[in-house]
């Protein structure tokens, strides 16, 4: 689309360059190269040194206008195409940030998770030991009921298998 608005305006402004219309005393001069037409008819010849300057310089003032209007067009899109560019970078900017984010985000909660993992399987080491020296010392001491040393054992049992989960975990 943007294309063929261009392509317009440049079809309008190699017409209207090619041949410029001027209007002068109530008459409208159509003006190509250094001719100077009247409905189709050259009429050059026909008017004095100072009106067909006149009509000239009129004609060249209009070109140079339209010249500078087709500049400006065409600045004013480099710019836009500039803006365009820039808040395309912007967008991809922010976008490349938020993923950023998102991946420190991800990043920062599988290492809580991995370091509760770790926690639970201290833990769960430490009560096994702590679980076993107790059950030694009864042991030793002879304090324990063939029952007791039963409920020990799955006690120790238990926590032997809780290590291992954790540390299936980790």
């Amino acid at each position: 689309m943007k294309k063929l608005i261009t392509l317009v305006i440049l079809l309008a402004c190699c017409i209207t360059i090619n041949a410029q219309e001027v209007e002068k005393d109530g008459k409208t001069y159509e003006v190509k190269k250094d001719k100077i037409f009247v409905d189709g008819k050259d009429v050059t010849a026909t008017l004095s040194m100072e009106e067909s300057a006149s009509i000239l310089e009129s004609a060249r003032i209009i070109n140079e206008k339209m010249a500078e209007k087709v500049k400006a067009e065409k600045e004013a899109k480099k710019k836009e195409k500039e803006a365009e560019k820039l808040e395309k970078e912007k967008e991809k900017a922010e976008k490349a940030q938020k993923k950023a984010e998102k991946e420190a985000k991800r990043a920062e909660k599988e290492l809580k998770k991995k370091l509760r993992a770790q926690d639970k399987f201290e833990k769960a080491n430490k009560e096994l030991s702590d679980a076993q020296k107790k059950y030694e010392k009864l042991k030793r001491k002879g304090k324990l009921s063939p029952n007791e040393e039963e409920k020990w054992l799955e006690k120790i049992k238990d926590l032997k298998e809780d290590v291992e989960k954790t540390k299936g975990k980790l």
